[in-house]
């Protein structure tokens, strides 16, 4: 098919900006087979109703043809389900398992292909974890399982804490605030 028969559509509501359609250009020349599997949709007039970002990335990688597959019809639509399916295309629904991608692929080509990693923040330090917290007395928070086991522990815990670390004291509260 002629890719200057192809035509991008005027009211597309995405865009890919800089370094994103960078990606998808290196994309779409390393593994050109992926437009077979996730082709361009078309309507009747050749307008596309999704990939008009693969659509561009193909004109500046000076495609002038493109092979059957990388292109699906869908003349069948009517104009409500045309609407439809150029949101429904770019909404993305699901979520990643960072767990899973950290152990099972490798963050460069993660990266290369396109997955944006958010810098997740590594343990915070014990200094940076007090902070401004550094000038208020230091506290500890005991969980019972039950208010009978709770009750128990006072008498034992007031005791540790007039034998052993004077001024110390404690509070009681029996659930969460």
């Amino acid at each position: 098919m002629k890719l200057k028969d192809i035509k991008p559509n005027p009211n597309n509501p995405r865009v890919l900006r800089d370094d994103k359609f960078q990606k998808l250009k290196q994309s779409i020349t390393e593994f050109p087979k992926m437009l077979s599997l996730r082709p361009m949709v078309i309507d009747e007039n050749n307008v596309v109703l999704g990939g008009n970002m693969r659509l561009r990335a193909l004109q500046e990688l000076g495609f002038t043809d493109v092979e059957e597959a990388w292109v699906k019809r869908s003349s069948d639509l009517t104009e409500e389900e045309k609407k439809r399916f150029i949101i429904a295309d770019n909404v993305a629904f699901g979520e990643w398992d960072w767990d899973t991608l950290a152990n099972d692929w490798e963050v460069v080509d993660l990266e290369a292909w396109g997955l944006e990693i958010p810098q997740f923040d590594n343990e915070p330090s014990y200094d940076e974890l007090i902070g401004e917290e550094k000038n208020k007395p230091a506290t500890m928070k005991i969980t019972f399982e039950s208010p009978e086991q709770l009750q128990k522990a006072e008498i034992d815990i007031q005791e540790i804490l007039d034998r052993k670390y004077k001024g110390a004291y404690f509070s009681v509260s029996a659930g969460e605030i």
